[in-house]
């Protein structure tokens, strides 16, 4: 079933910002964290299995990230979607691009893994209650 030029025009006009703004806030926070965090010792209590399984959970956020963005991108460009959704080009049909495959993919992997991700975040902070949420803010301190 397949939305009407106009609704996918409007949901596209904000999907397109908002996507930049994602792409923006990731590059700040990939700088941030290479240059200026306190990255805290990990805490001695957690098996080694769940520090492995934490530091690929990472890793593969900002990979997924980073797929939708390329291939959300390259969507754009080879369709001409911004001239559709800013301007009056007709609306593309998307399943004939390439990069629509990949996006649609980690999207859904993306989804998947945030989701896996907070639970095993409330996991640690209301069941564990160990200091794993609290060593990620601010002001925190590794006591």
């Amino acid at each position: 079933l397949s939305e009407a030029p106009a609704a996918k025009a409007a949901i596209l006009s904000v999907h397109i910002p908002v996507a930049i703004v994602v792409l923006l806030l990731t590059l700040v926070r990939l700088v941030w964290w290479w240059r200026f965090d306190r990255k805290p010792e990990p805490l001695t209590d957690v098996p080694h299995w769940q520090e492995v399984i934490a530091r690929w959970t990472h890793r593969l956020l900002y990979l997924f990230l980073a797929v939708m963005l390329v291939s959300g991108l390259a969507l754009s460009i080879q369709s001409g979607a911004p001239a559709a959704v800013f301007g009056d080009a007709p609306m593309p049909l998307f399943t004939e691009y390439a990069p629509r495959l990949p996006h649609g993919i980690a999207a859904k992997l993306l989804a998947g893994l945030i989701i896996l991700h907070a639970a095993a975040a409330l996991y640690h902070h209301i069941i564990k209650r160990d200091r794993t949420l609290r060593r990620m803010w601010f002001t925190a301190t590794d006591e």
